[in-house]
Formats: C-alpha cells, structure tokens, sequence
C-alpha cells in the first residue's frame, strides 16, 4: 500500500484553511491549532485525516486536565473518521512531560473509548514502527489501535 505524502496545516483562518484543504485533498492532511474552537470546527466541516492537539501550552481546570480533547470531539471525529494525532516532538522535547504524559493518556482513554484510531506526528525525528507501538501499549493504548500505527 502506497502512502500519502503528509502534509501539516497550522492556519488560524478557516476560510483560508478551507482553501487549503480543498487544493490538497489528494495529500494527507494533519492538522494542528492551540485553538479549541477551531479545532471542533474543523473536525465537523472540513475533509482531514488526522487531528493533532498541541499538549503543552493548555492550561488546566481546577479539578481536571485540560487535553484539548472531548466527549464531543471524540463523537464527531469518530463519524467523519479523522484520526487524533500525538504530537511526538511535545513529548520528547517538553519540559512539562509529566503533565503531557497525563493529558495524551487523557486522550487516550477518550479515543479507546469511542473507537477512535490515533497516531504518532512528528516533524523533527523518525523513529520506528516497534518503538511507536510499544510507547502506545506503555500509555494505555489497546492493541487494535497499536496495531493500525503508522510512522
């Protein structure tokens, strides 16, 4: 099976990004905001592959972690088939690892859940499939989602 050349979208505009989205339909589109709203937005209107929430600039709530991740985002990715993405660069290079330790196990949950395939971006190191998959199985991931990973 032939892979998709990836293509990584960060636009703060949504008519804009909607333009981009159509002129790359044939790529596979990741995309990534630290705006919450936005996020959902694209989630219900626009055709992407993988949804990638940034961990590290959110803040928390007084009595639970902020994720950037939902119960309704997870309904709404599961019915449209966008995949949530784990930022590998944030959790390599964090300073605040812990804290992004728990928000991805957060997600995690969520997407194991609802039935939700995740996957692992990274823009500035490759690593392999077998230590993709083991990273998942040490965050809780269940093994049909390991199973599916891409690098």
């Amino acid at each position: 099976m032939e892979e998709k050349e990836k293509i990584i979208l960060n636009e703060k505009n949504f008519s804009k990004l909607k333009d981009l989205v159509k002129k790359n339909s044939d790529k596979k589109i990741i995309f990534y905001s630290d705006d919450d709203n936005l996020n959902r937005k694209v989630l219900e209107k626009l055709q992407i592959d993988v949804l990638l929430i940034n961990l590290v600039d959110l803040r928390d709530f007084s009595k639970q972690r902020n994720s950037g991740f939902n119960e309704v985002m997870a309904r709404i990715a599961k019915k449209n088939n966008i995949k949530i993405g784990i930022n590998l660069d944030e959790l390599i290079f964090s300073k605040e690892r812990v804290k992004v330790f728990s928000r991805i196990r957060q997600n995690i949950f969520l997407c194991k859940k609802n039935k939700i395939q995740m996957e692992f971006v990274s823009k500035k190191e490759k690593r392999s499939l077998i230590v993709l998959k083991s990273l998942g199985l040490v965050f809780g991931m269940p093994t049909w989602m390991t199973k599916n990973l891409e690098i």
